[in-house]
């Protein structure tokens, strides 16, 4: 695979401080059950990559100390780790809101068939992978079977009372391109979405995001073969808005590694930029002090503009 670190260094991007911190976004692992190209974590089945319980317990204990109220779980399939349900448990019994970024098939894997249930049990929100409402460009960008299986877990969480009105269970579906191009408008996108999987299979859900590619690991080095690399970081840095740079996700979040490894977001997790505040070495969460976050300055390099092009993108979906 590319590295895509060397072509993204030498930036011109904004500089940016932190603010108030209120989200720990966790990867608890690289393991996952699909492959998908865009993927920008490079996860998959043969990843043994897992959070220990150790570090797990460490992250419930900042949470409880620093009252931090949003827990955000990312992977792989976060909820491949052995301790996932642990995790999800006792984060609720501190009234931390508990988000799963779910890739949807994972419902339906063995030994998960009672996982949609469990997360009605435990009001994690869940936040859906499905790029598109189609079953020819789902099954092209995450593997064959992937729509089918999607549209079933869906309607098992339905069928829970997620997407359903005044249930307090909330489904929001994420898309991304299945190319080298920038999202549509939300609002439109979500519209189209919400009137599609209604009306062709009965699906409800509350809110579409929208996120940008990242140029980075496999879908980064997918362009660098294809030649496309310099004219999407164009792409990118042409359609960069300044207004965005207030509300990206970094500023409020810190993201963990599987290590316990702090990094100012996801995707600088994955290019190896962890967050700089101990003696230029890695921090982790047991020895991170907040005094020393507050007001520290982010690493950015030219992926940053993935969130900052038109509309914006975090991980909660388009920034104006």
């Amino acid at each position: 695979m590319h590295a895509t670190l060397p072509l993204l260094k030498d930036s011109d991007f904004p500089a940016l401080t932190r603010q108030q911190l209120d989200t720990l976004q966790v990867n608890l692992g690289y393991t996952c059950n699909q492959s998908c190209l865009h993927c920008h974590v490079n996860a998959g089945p043969k990843r043994t990559e897992q959070m220990s319980l150790e570090d797990i317990n460490i992250i419930l204990g900042f949470l409880s100390e620093h009252n931090i109220k949003k827990l955000d779980l990312t992977g792989g399939a976060p909820e491949l780790n052995p301790h996932f349900r642990h995790l999800v448990s006792k984060a609720r019994e501190l009234n931390v809101t508990v988000i799963d970024r779910c890739n949807l098939t994972i419902l339906n894997e063995k030994g998960q068939e009672n996982l949609a249930y469990f997360l009605a049990q435990n009001k994690v929100e869940v936040v859906a992978s499905l790029p598109c409402y189609t079953k020819e460009n789902v099954d092209q960008q995450r593997g064959k079977g992937v729509f089918d299986s999607s549209l079933t877990s869906l309607q098992k969480l339905n069928a829970l009372g997620y997407g359903k009105a005044d249930t307090g269970l909330v489904l929001n579906l994420m898309y991304n391109p299945t190319g080298a191009f920038l999202p549509p408008s939300q609002t439109g996108l979500e519209k189209d979405y919400k009137q599609k999987l209604f009306e062709d299979f009965n699906i409800e859900f509350n809110n579409l995001y929208t996120l940008t590619n990242m140029p980075i690991m496999r879908f980064g080095s997918t362009l660098i073969s294809k030649g496309e690399f310099e004219n999407y970081m164009n792409l990118l840095k042409s359609a960069h808005s300044d207004a965005n740079l207030d509300t990206v996700m970094c500023r409020n979040l810190i993201s963990i590694d599987w290590q316990g490894y702090i990094y100012d977001c996801d995707f600088n997790q994955m290019l190896d930029m962890p967050t700089d505040i101990i003696n230029a070495h890695k921090t982790h969460i047991s020895n991170l002090n907040l005094n020393h976050l507050q007001a520290s300055n982010i690493l950015v390099a030219d992926h940053c503009y993935g969130c900052t092009a038109g509309s914006g993108s975090s991980c909660g979906g388009a920034l104006s």
